[in-house]
């Protein structure tokens, strides 16, 4: 982790955040342009997945260094499959490799954004928020 001030805050932060998503994967889709079935836009729910996990790798790696990014995609890979298995339990959800694949795909395109710019980006929110109200 990297030294970060408030490191229990972003820990906290983001674990609320982890829920937050795994709550909207079990609870019925209340949108009916969410849904894929009549009158759903096509693919959404893999954009919602793609574009989910590409903002959960971009949190993570704001309060991670670098050679943490490897244990990140697999920390965050794993948490996609608890979702698909959890659907699996939910009457009204169903478990598909696309959405893993759509989840993959958004790690990947969040790891690269946070390599070319936006990586430990929590230290400067930080930094900028101290100056601020310091």
């Amino acid at each position: 982790m990297l030294p970060l001030r408030y490191a229990r805050r972003w820990h906290i932060a983001g674990g609320l955040i982890l829920l937050a998503i795994l709550a909207g994967a079990i609870a019925p889709a209340i949108l009916p342009w969410l849904s894929d079935g009549s009158g759903g836009l096509p693919n959404v729910d893999k954009w919602m997945h793609g574009i989910a996990f590409a903002l959960l790798a971009i949190w993570f790696t704001g309060q991670y260094a670098r050679s943490s990014y490897g244990w990140i995609a697999i920390m965050l890979l794993a948490y996609g499959l608890l979702i698909e298995l959890v659907q699996t339990f939910v009457p009204y959800r169903t478990a598909e490799w696309a959405d893993f694949a759509a989840d993959a795909i958004g790690i990947g395109v969040g790891l690269a954004i946070a390599t070319m710019a936006t990586g430990g980006w929590s230290a400067r929110a930080e930094e900028w928020l101290e100056s601020k109200f310091a």
